[in-house]
């Protein structure tokens, strides 16, 4: 198996007042490719801000991250954002979509960001909504949409630039149970289809669809075990 994320002696403290608050004391962890993982743990117990780390959306206070053989822990805020853009897709709980623009667009935004043509844009979008299920609707905007079908063009806007990962916080947190598991049968396809798929969640019904599930608490891994 082929490492893709590997994180040595990772830590993430926080400045409170005057106070240090350490929120992740020393993260040793790999993920290998194709594999699909699910982060749990209580509020509080650190998994928000190791998923931030590992979407490139912070940086550690110490340690390193090396994701797809790139130290990404020493990178500045513009290296950073490119790998965001090239590496990762994100899905979260609140669909985060833009409200005027149809599901073509909102679909092909990071292309636009990736410096993609206009017909690669188009040819792409296309392609990753038919994917998920929604030829049907590429020209409706998200107030069109149900619930679900909006998480589907998130999953959609996910996977256009091919990322290394796709990082799901919570992506049926703001679903009906029908409806979720709608969507946690699209991402067994996704993963079924090569990607990398790391979930954040508290529920243990949704953590069950992963082949791993990580538990965290106070900062540390708790256990780690195949699913």
């Amino acid at each position: 198996m082929e490492t893709l994320i590997k994180l040595k002696q990772i830590t993430r403290d926080f400045a409170l007042g005057s106070q240090t608050v350490k929120v992740l004391k020393g993260i040793d962890l790999n993920i290998e490719k194709n594999e699909y993982v699910a982060l749990m743990g209580p509020s509080g117990s650190g998994k928000s801000t190791l998923m931030n780390l590992l979407g490139c959306l912070d940086t550690p206070t110490g340690g390193e991250y090396w994701l797809n053989g790139q130290d990404v822990s020493k990178m500045s805020d513009n290296e950073l954002a490119e790998v965001r853009n090239t590496e990762i897709g994100f899905v979260f709980q609140t669909f985060n979509l833009l409200p005027r623009s149809t599901a073509l667009e909102n679909v092909s935004l990071p292309m636009v960001y990736a410096g993609k043509s206009s017909s690669e844009r188009v040819s792409r979008a296309t392609d990753v909504l038919d994917q998920v299920g929604l030829s049907d609707r590429m020209d409706h905007r998200p107030n069109q949409l149900s619930g679900g079908q909006r998480q589907r063009v998130a999953v959609a806007r996910a996977l256009v630039n091919k990322p290394s990962i796709i990082l799901a916080d919570e992506p049926t947190g703001n679903l009906d149970s029908k409806t979720s598991v709608e969507i946690m049968n699209l991402f067994k396809d996704i993963h079924a289809l090569g990607n990398t798929v790391i979930l954040v969640t508290h529920e243990e019904e949704i953590a069950r669809y992963a082949k791993r599930i990580i538990r965290l608490r106070d900062g540390i891994i708790e256990s780690d075990e195949l699913n």
